[in-house]
């Protein structure tokens, strides 16, 4: 006889579905009036699950509805916050210009951070538990999803935001199928541990994808001294690379629903990301 308080495989999955509910982060409420919305009118979106090799992680998906061809793939990497409102918005805007937009939840494991308060607290006990090398091999999961369900295996690309920008990097010395990647002002250095044994500056000469690099010239958490060592590692690459600063944007300029938002750098960014999407083949 089973315990009537086990975990059953479709309460899991009703439980990891609650990580993709419409909204945003405790964190980061109340949201400011410059958040952009996107509908989704000629769009197929929703949650999704991913098989991977410790179990399904549900994920949000937006692509052109009743697409023929296969579509350009691009990974969308969260925030710490998680694959909340922001996030999902942000696969709507691609699947509006003909992508195939995916952003796996890839605290699924761990827990749920949309439910947190306050930010070192969710630093501490979700963020920092979350191994790399689960979030790399779940992004590998992610692809693989995307070939079998209308996406082009031959044109896949990624961009992250803050925690994902850092993922960005990662992900683009990981992965030699990966035709580009643009990483949103995340973290370039940072001391090793067991989850996270290298940082970006670490595998500057290792890139397998061209990586364009979005930051804020009065980012108070990325300092101008670490983007300047990353621009040196990076004459070692051998793909293509750009770092772009805005000088007048500070962290998370992009976040159009929180007061750090810099409406210039972030369209700006925006139109550099498609650029190098369609200059490298996706």
């Amino acid at each position: 006889m089973s315990d009537h308080n086990s975990f059953s495989t479709e309460d899991r999955r009703r439980f990891l579905l609650a990580s993709l509910a419409a909204g945003f982060a405790l964190t980061v409420r109340p949201v400011t009036a410059s958040t952009i919305v996107t509908d989704s009118a000629g769009l197929s979106v929703g949650p999704v699950f991913i098989p991977s090799a410790n179990g399904d992680i549900p994920a949000y998906q937006a692509h052109p509805a009743n697409a023929g061809a296969p579509l350009p793939t691009v990974l969308v990497i969260q925030e710490i916050f998680g694959v909340h409102e922001h996030i999902q918005d942000v696969c709507r805007r691609l699947a509006k210009l003909g992508y195939l937009a995916i952003a796996p939840d890839l605290f699924a494991r761990q827990g749920d951070p949309r439910q947190y308060n306050d930010i070192p607290t969710l630093q501490k006990e979700l963020v920092a538990k979350v191994p790399d090398a689960q979030v790399l091999a779940d992004l590998d999961a992610a692809l693989q999803w995307a070939a079998r369900n209308g996406g082009d295996p031959a044109r896949v690309a990624i961009t992250g935001f803050c925690w994902g920008g850092r993922i960005t990097w990662l992900y683009a010395a990981h992965n030699p199928h990966l035709k580009a990647a643009v990483a949103w002002y995340g973290r370039l250095v940072g001391q090793p541990s067991t989850n996270m044994p290298r940082h970006p500056l670490d595998v500057a000469a290792e890139l397998k994808a061209p990586v364009l690099g979005l930051y804020g010239g009065r980012d108070q958490g990325i300092g101008l001294d670490t983007v300047q060592a990353m621009q040196t590692a990076l004459k070692r690459a051998e793909v293509a690379n750009k770092i772009i600063v805005y000088e007048d944007a500070g962290h998370a300029f992009n976040a159009d629903y929180r007061p750090s938002y810099h409406a210039a750098a972030a369209r700006d960014g925006w139109m550099e990301m498609l650029g190098w999407f369609r200059r490298h083949g996706v």
